[in-house]
């Protein structure tokens, strides 16, 4: 009886090792299964507060309609929204006339530098009589896009680090005319570790090849970041809002020690918010200790999206997903951070930091 209950045993083993072969694989993104986790729910899909959104990107505001994005801003209670990608010369010209013309108030134009030329005679001056030219044309701030340290040269052919002392005027014009600089540099630095099972961003890695950075591609992350603090330091009178937590959403000790000496830095956390939702008590206390310092970003223009980041900023809730699996696979736990926090987050910091935000769109 024995050695027939061990075969039989042996049997159905073999089928049910045969029955999950033949089942098919299952890739990464694909495993999505709802959460049998019962807890309290509430999603968000308008903001608490009225907000300013620091971090934001419309090519094509120069002409047509905007009145499909006021909609989009009217639906999540955004009042201002502050468009990066400005341009300069004609084009940011023609962006900040054509908002002032179908919406005053509502959108905040900043100026980006032409790099091109940079090492010919007179480049630093005329750069800066650029920003002042756009200055006076509308534009409240500048941008910096991460092509400065990445691939911004020369004419000689040389990398053009994000400390250059060809750049020193403008950012120093930049504090004369009390406009904050934006600045994005590098990216996370898993994007320069090995792709591995244990490189935390393989599968965005995967999904988006041409993130992928080396220490020769351009250089190390740490050289990067190195640069862009020399700089913040160098300019103590300019302030600089530093994109994306400055790349230390993931380590808030390393980013209070930063923010601690220097004092001419606030952050933004455009497109982090998921770094922030896996940490929620430590979250929670890095905003009440620099309420004064941050400002709402979200980067992409996907109104869908900043549900998320409502969400995490003001419940309690637990175990919620966040809308791109490859960005980030975890879940999300929400802040539930205090009125009075949200409000500085909210618009308070960006009407002290950014000039000409219309402040009768906000609460007094």
């Amino acid at each position: 009886m024995l050695k027939r209950i061990t075969v039989l045993g042996s049997v159905l083993l073999s089928t049910t090792l045969i029955a999950c072969a033949q089942q098919p694989k299952i890739d990464f993104e694909s495993y999505n299964p709802p959460s049998t986790l019962v807890v309290p729910e509430n999603p968000v899909t308008r903001s608490k507060f009225p907000f300013v959104d620091v971090h934001n990107h419309q090519y094509r505001m120069g002409s047509g309609s905007l009145a499909d994005i006021i909609s989009n801003m009217d639906a999540l209670n955004m009042k201002v929204m502050v468009n990066l990608s400005g341009g300069n010369g004609a084009e940011l010209k023609q962006k900040v006339e054509n908002a002032r013309k179908q919406y005053p108030g509502r959108f905040i134009v900043f100026h980006n530098i032409d790099f091109g030329g940079i090492g010919t005679e007179g480049w630093s001056e005329n750069a800066v009589k650029q920003l002042q030219e756009d200055y006076n044309n509308g534009a409240r701030g500048l941008k910096v896009f991460k092509n400065l340290g990445f691939s911004v040269k020369d004419t000689r052919g040389n990398r053009v680090t994000v400390d250059d002392h060809r750049l020193d005027p403008i950012w120093k014009k930049c504090g004369e005319l009390k406009i904050p600089v934006l600045i994005h540099t590098a990216d996370p630095a898993s994007f320069w570790e090995e792709l591995t099972n244990e490189n935390e961003r393989l599968l965005e890695l995967y999904t988006h090849p041409r993130r992928k950075r080396s220490n020769e591609d351009p250089a190390p992350w740490e050289v990067l970041i190195a640069e862009q603090h020399r700089m913040f330091k160098k300019h103590p009178g300019t302030t600089f809002i530093a994109a994306h937590f400055g790349w230390y959403p993931n380590n808030l000790k390393k980013l209070d020690s930063l923010l601690q000496v220097m004092p001419n830095v606030v952050v933004e956390f455009g497109a982090v918010i998921a770094e922030l939702g896996r940490q929620p008590r430590s979250a929670h206390d890095f905003f009440l200790k620099y309420q004064d310092r941050i400002l709402f970003g979200k980067d992409s223009w996907v109104p869908s999206e900043y549900a998320t980041y409502f969400r995490v900023l003001e419940t309690a809730d637990e175990y919620f997903p966040y809308h791109k699996k490859y960005h980030a696979f975890w879940r999300m736990y929400g802040l539930d951070l205090p009125d009075e926090v949200l409000k500085k987050v909210y618009y308070k910091n960006a009407l002290r930091i950014i000039p000409g935000i219309d402040a009768s769109l906000f609460p007094r």
